[in-house]
């Protein structure tokens, strides 16, 4: 494979993991990753997925996107920037035990569960693969895995020796601990609402309740005997039912369709569509903000709820109610994830989000205990910005301003509406990036300066209306 060149699109690997029956052994894929020990405890000290499990998926996605479906360069630059997040991934669980995300055992189970997923939805549903066709891809995601740099001996060696593999690793090494537990009984259970389409807002609790049911009824049936075995965790034969349903009916029905409903389209993200700068009278498909004509609301302080909604949707990352230095580095972690950065750029960005963090502990951690609870957060800001003009610049400031300069890809000095994008698309509505970037945009040229972007956020923490340029950064209120 060349440097230009893309795999074969009717691949066995890429129409396997491009199927859309992949989602019903997504779980059972999860659960037995965060089985490992060192998964999980990775999983409990640094990973955001209690309280951001929809953008952790699509974090996922992407990435395996970027693994599996493009040229070779993407693959190498994709597996240098996991190494990169990989390597900060370390410490000692809750047992004493030293773990590294970079442990080669640790990083082969994670990607031959990958593999033995596509395995296990064609087994599920009545259509297992034939033994050439399971050495065919086996044959093709293989080097995908050694292009990690793992270590002789670490991967099976052929598609006939990883059943034993996962066998002995099931039986040997896996735990059935808390964070396993919580992925199966718990999780979906608690998930907040995806972002997109709000209008699930008022039947989201009944309908993660049954989504819950469902896929934990299905991930009980088809983990692997062994599994089931070691744990204690039979299937019920309700459970058994479901997933012979499940898995055989969809089979039947993905056979049937056209391959443009059968398989997943994996474009890159586009980029290309402008964020138009245009005021809202050139832009009749943009409605302004609802909030933007309530009359009354600069009669309140605003701040004591944006600072509340900025502490749960942005600074606890981990969602168990408290901030700390993990939920800052998490913060770093996703812009850079976001912006693709190399080396150095991430650097940058992890040190001023250190920065940051340093401030805020020294500002508002009184107990000793190292993380900062909402009301603190809230009162501390408040009562500093009030009574000191430059409390923002010796921390906010330094983490935004090398969020700018990452972002900012041709040094301009100014973002344009695609830099602004790959900042706050992910999080906001079409029309709320429009809006926000208006906002920002103060003077009308059609980009935002640096000044223009610190003095948003500085506005989104100190103006006591909703009105202000900044003050919705985070989307409507």
């Amino acid at each position: 494979m060349d440097s230009t060149a893309h795999p074969d699109p009717l691949s066995p690997l890429r129409r396997g993991l491009s199927e859309w029956r992949m989602a019903l052994v997504a779980w059972r894929l999860l659960v037995l990753q965060v089985s490992h020990p060192v998964v999980a405890a990775g999983t409990a000290e640094h990973s955001t997925y209690r309280a951001h499990p929809w953008r952790r998926i699509e974090h996922t996605m992407g990435s395996g996107q970027r693994l599996v479906c493009a040229d070779r360069d993407t693959l190498r630059r994709e597996v240098a920037r996991l190494n990169r997040a990989h390597k900060r991934i370390t410490g000692t669980d809750e047992h004493g035990r030293a773990y590294s995300a970079r442990d080669p055992a640790t990083q082969a189970w994670v990607l031959i569960t990958l593999y033995e997923a596509i395995v296990a939805m064609r087994e599920l549903s009545g259509d297992p693969y034939t033994p050439r066709e399971l050495a065919e891809l086996y044959a093709e995601y293989r080097p995908i895995c050694e292009a990690f740099g793992l270590p002789e001996g670490f991967l099976p060696s052929t598609a006939a020796e990883v059943p034993a593999y996962i066998d002995s690793v099931v039986r040997e090494r896996l735990e059935f601990g808390e964070q396993a537990r919580y992925l199966l009984y718990d999780m979906l259970r608690e998930a907040p609402r995806p972002r997109r389409p709000r209008y699930l807002g008022p039947v989201w609790p009944l309908l993660r309740l049954l989504i819950a049911v469902v896929v934990t009824s299905l991930t009980l049936a088809d983990l692997p005997p062994a599994y089931r075995e070691r744990f204690g965790l039979s299937g019920k034969r309700r459970h058994a039912w479901l997933s012979w349903a499940l898995h055989h009916g969809l089979r039947r029905l993905a056979t049937r369709l056209p391959d443009r409903w059968r398989y997943r389209s994996r474009p890159a993200p586009d980029r290309s569509a402008p964020v138009s700068s245009a005021p809202p009278a050139e832009r009749a498909d943009i409605p302004a903000p609802r909030h933007a004509a309530r009359p009354g609301r600069w009669r309140r302080d605003a701040r004591g709820p944006k600072l509340g909604r900025f502490f749960s949707q942005v600074l606890d990352q981990t969602g168990d109610g408290f901030v700390g230095a993990q939920d800052l580095r998490a913060m770093a972690h996703n812009v850079c994830w976001q912006l693709e950065l190399n080396e150095s750029g991430e650097a940058e960005v992890y040190a001023a989000f250190d920065v940051w963090w340093e401030q805020l502990r020294r500002a508002m951690e009184t107990d000793g205990d190292g993380r900062i609870s909402k009301a603190e957060f809230v009162a501390a800001t408040m009562a500093h910005c009030d009574r000191d003009p430059d409390y923002l610049a010796r921390g906010l400031h330094i983490a935004v301003r090398a969020v700018f300069h990452a972002a900012d890809t041709d040094g301009s000095g100014v973002l344009d509406a695609d830099e602004y994008r790959a900042v706050f698309g992910p999080r906001l509505h079409p029309a709320e990036l429009s809006h926000g970037f208006r906002q920002l945009d103060q003077d009308g040229d059609g980009g935002i300066t640096e000044e223009e972007f610190v003095r948003g956020f500085t506005e989104f923490f100190t103006a006591r209306t909703d009105l202000a340029a900044g003050s919705q950064l985070l989307g409507h209120p």
